[in-house]
């Protein structure tokens, strides 16, 4: 069996994260997705993550496998949520830029990447997690939902091509 664990990344990392969101980035255009079609996210956006201890990477046999973004910032794009509302109140982690690396996927380490994130939350006393994706981007829809998340609305982000998103929440009361 593999060693698979959840690290904080680290700015030598880098290189790495950017080569898997590349990655996920081709996927989601072949699927057909504007999402991170844009130009983001890109390398500031990850130093910033990083810098502010938000980032985390799976390492899967010394490998970066896989990077997610847990983060304890009040989304300024979630004030804001048609069709619905949050259930929770603004004590919430939002879960971000989430891309396994190609050579890993199928696998089911983006399962692994999620449980190893909503661990985490509990450890710091969260019990509200938030998470929006494209209307496009099923593969997130799907793990979204199998790990229990309840669909909220629709919110808009910062998106040159299509700002909609669907916006989830988990309740770990």
């Amino acid at each position: 069996m593999a060693e698979i664990y959840l690290r904080k990344s680290k700015l030598s990392d880098l290189d790495d994260i950017m080569e898997i969101i590349d990655e996920a980035k081709a996927l989601l255009k072949k699927d057909g997705s504007p999402q991170w079609q844009d130009g983001h996210p890109d390398r500031k956006q990850f130093e910033i993550d990083i810098n502010n201890g938000f980032n985390w990477v799976l390492i899967v046999d010394d490998n970066i496998a896989g990077t997610a973004t847990l983060s304890t910032q009040i989304e300024d794009n979630y004030k804001n949520i048609e069709d619905g509302k949050w259930s929770g109140d603004d004590h919430y982690l939002t879960i971000h830029r989430v891309a396994i690396a190609s050579r890993f996927r199928g696998m089911q380490l983006s399962k692994q990447i999620f449980s190893n994130l909503l661990t985490v939350g509990r450890i710091l006393n969260y019990s509200d997690f938030r998470i929006d994706t494209h209307p496009v981007n099923i593969r997130m829809q799907k793990l979204i939902t199998d790990f229990g998340f309840k669909r909220r609305g629709t919110v808009h982000v910062e998106d040159k091509i299509d700002s909609r998103r669907f916006a989830y929440e988990l309740n770990m009361n």
